[in-house]
């Protein structure tokens, strides 16, 4: 009776992990096409939020029945990416309460055990655990790819509970970085670990099936320098003043122009 109740448990948070998968992606692309402050950006956002934070609640339950720490560590960092992006929009600029405090200490969490990993693989010491998969070669760049993106994560975090509060074009850099993060993910996910599942005769993922990722990575880069380097939120204030003196939005949530910190 436990195994069917655990097997009817299993796939159900399967075809739940994989339905709010799906809508994730159909959401963050449309969001991410959409024009920025439309009625449509922000229904695609906040559809995109829900569905992505649905995901990795199944992910990481999936991770914990069927034993997968990778996955249920991307689960969890997926989760924090949407859910700190999200409270950065919709906090009040130059504010912060417990919730990033709580995330502060979740992203030291999840660092914490890449940064000792890439210290003891860069100075041949014994690696914190033992893997099935060498640790060299693309494994070792992935390795310190992620240990570099949490440690930003985590000295981002930081300096927004010790500055009190971000706001102007940090405010906005830091909401569209984390949710374009969490879409490339999300799309890693789907084309390099669940699809080669589906498909006959493939016993891991070709690279063609890596090539997605480069679009939010690309939209990454591109909204990283539209807002920080471009002057665009003064522009978009400008351009429309009736809005100027409300709200620009972003991924379904009010973000208020403010200085620069």
């Amino acid at each position: 009776m436990t195994t069917v109740l655990l097997h009817a448990v299993t796939t159900l948070a399967f075809v739940l992990h994989i339905g709010a998968g799906v809508l994730g992606l159909a959401s963050g692309t449309l969001a991410a096409v959409a024009r920025k402050g439309g009625r449509l950006h922000r229904a695609a956002g906040t559809v995109f939020f829900v569905s992505m934070t649905v995901m990795a609640t199944f992910a990481a339950l999936l991770g914990v029945v069927l034993p997968d720490p990778v996955n249920l560590f991307i689960a969890v960092f997926v989760f924090y990416l949407v859910a700190t992006a999200w409270m950065t929009a919709r906090r009040e600029p130059g504010a912060i309460g417990l919730p990033e405090r709580i995330f502060l200490a979740a992203a030291v969490c999840l660092c914490a055990p890449f940064a000792i990993l890439s210290f003891q693989l860069a100075t041949g010491l014994p690696p914190l655990f033992r893997s099935t998969v060498p640790l060299r070669g693309p494994v070792l760049i992935a390795i310190y790819i992620f240990t570099l993106v949490l440690a930003i994560a985590a000295v981002s975090d930081a300096r927004v509970v010790m500055a009190g509060g971000i706001s102007g074009a940090p405010r906005i850099a830091r909401q569209l970085w984390r949710m374009c993060l969490g879409l490339t993910l999300a799309v890693g996910s789907a084309f390099t670990a669940g699809l080669p599942r589906l498909l006959p005769g493939l016993d891991h993922a070709p690279l063609v099936l890596f090539l997605p990722q480069l679009l939010p990575l690309g939209l990454l880069i591109f909204w990283m320098i539209r807002v920080r380097f471009t002057g665009w939120l003064g522009h978009q204030a400008l351009s429309s003043p009736a809005r100027s003196s409300a709200h620009v939005f972003l991924d379904g949530a009010a973000l208020h122009p403010a200085p620069d910190l």
